[in-house]
């Protein structure tokens, strides 16, 4: 009769496990179905006691204040939105917005939309700029797309390029629902692949490149038969009877009407010299783009002084940054269109790379490194003029600024 009971226990705690394990799957599957849901609400519960404590109590307890920055143009809106959440909570008060005068600066607000968001955010990402100062983005949306097409420069891959923003765009709202990191990512950028595209679309044409293949809509404006003339007036004796095609403009005769009417002329393409020219050119191009680019950036500065009364820094660092970098990557420049201005065989004509070395090392005894007369003087008092300005630039405003704590120190002991 022992045994009999026993088993019979058994049998019930088996049962009842059994019957809890199931309450307990059925009751968490239904949970599951709203956990996202639940998961929601407590954020949200987190986010109104996270902002309710960042607010003051009054003094009767029944009202709390808070003090925000808002642009003054979103005032009303502000206003309107704290009616519209009064009369659904059903509260009797209705609040009160009012503008406080303070010498506080507030925080930075770049207003931005769709097209300028991504652009904006670049920007950001090096640093955000004091309250009222000028905001670069703008300038970027032209700046940014077009030195990547300088880089890119393939009208091919651009259209490409192209046509995958587009479809982005124009289906937006069906790629943001797929929540995925790199989809959103590629969606956020839209319209700066877009830009990116047009651009690089544009110097492709330039470039005369398609998917490394050339046009020839004009036909060529180069005529290569005086190059190969063993006995005309045109002899090229490093052309005949050779099976490259070396292209060399100051051969008489080679350009058989006016040049190429856009872009570059499609023979370079089959030119056995086509990157030591391409890459020469785009070089030297994308060196005179990138000092111009700074130079727009430094005087960007200067309006940025101008709008706050900062004369000090005016003399102190945009004077001495603008000397500075006319004064060196200013003449590069100089040098690279006095060069491509100047007719002068490619075997007697110094490489600017070793006459800019040479500048800087006060090396003037090589042989083929003057490109005109008064070369020597002028680099010269170029570089020691750059020098002068490096203490200007790394001491004079430290120096200013450890002075004027001294003062402010000394008349703070006598206070």
């Amino acid at each position: 009769m022992y045994l009999a009971k026993v088993y019979v226990n058994f049998r019930l705690q088996l049962y009842i496990i059994c019957q809890t394990e199931e309450f307990r799957e059925t009751t968490l599957t239904a949970a599951a179905a709203n956990l996202q849901e639940w998961a929601s609400k407590v954020k949200k519960m987190k986010a109104i006691y996270y902002t309710l404590n960042l607010c003051n109590i009054d003094i009767t307890q029944k009202l709390i204040v808070a003090e925000i920055w808002c642009p003054v143009s979103d005032l009303n809106s502000v206003h309107t939105a704290l009616i519209h959440g009064s009369e659904q909570s059903g509260s009797s008060l209705s609040p009160v917005v009012n503008r406080i005068q303070t010498q506080q600066t507030p925080p930075t607000f770049n207003r931005v939309n769709s097209f300028t968001s991504g652009f904006q955010s670049i920007i950001d990402a090096y640093g955000v700029g004091n309250y009222q100062e000028i905001n670069p983005a703008p300038y970027t949306m032209v700046t940014f797309p077009f030195l990547f097409a300088v880089m890119f420069g393939d009208c091919g891959h651009g259209l490409v390029m192209t046509l995958l923003a587009l479809w982005l765009i124009l289906h937006q709202e069906h790629f943001r629902k797929l929540k995925n990191e790199l989809i959103d990512m590629l969606v956020d950028g839209r319209y700066i692949i877009f830009l990116m595209g047009l651009f690089s679309i544009y110097t492709g044409l330039i470039y005369n490149d398609c998917f490394s293949k050339s046009f020839n809509v004009f036909g060529s404006s180069w005529s290569v038969r005086p190059m190969f003339h063993p006995h005309g007036p045109w002899t090229n004796d490093t052309l005949h009877d050779s099976g490259h095609l070396h292209l060399d403009p100051l051969v008489s005769g080679v350009y058989s009407g006016n040049p190429y009417p856009f872009g570059v002329d499609p023979i370079w393409n089959i030119a056995s010299n086509k990157l030591s020219f391409l890459n020469s050119y785009k070089m030297k191009m994308s060196v005179i783009m990138g000092v111009a680019h700074m130079l727009f950036g430094v005087t960007l500065s200067l309006v940025n002084y101008i709008f706050f009364r900062n004369l000090k820094d005016v003399a102190l660092q945009f004077i001495p940054e603008v000397i500075f970098m006319l004064s060196l990557f200013g003449y590069l420049i100089f040098l690279i269109l006095y060069k491509w201005c100047v007719v002068m065989k490619s075997e007697s004509a110094p490489s600017i790379l070793l006459l800019f070395i040479n500048m800087m090392l006060f090396d003037y005894s090589s042989e083929g490194t003057v490109l005109y007369r008064t070369q020597k003087p002028v680099q010269i008092f170029l570089v020691v003029v750059a020098v002068l300005m490096v203490p200007w630039l790394l001491f004079a405003k430290p120096l200013l600024l450890y002075r004027k704590h001294k003062q402010l120190k000394l008349v703070s002991q006598l206070d």
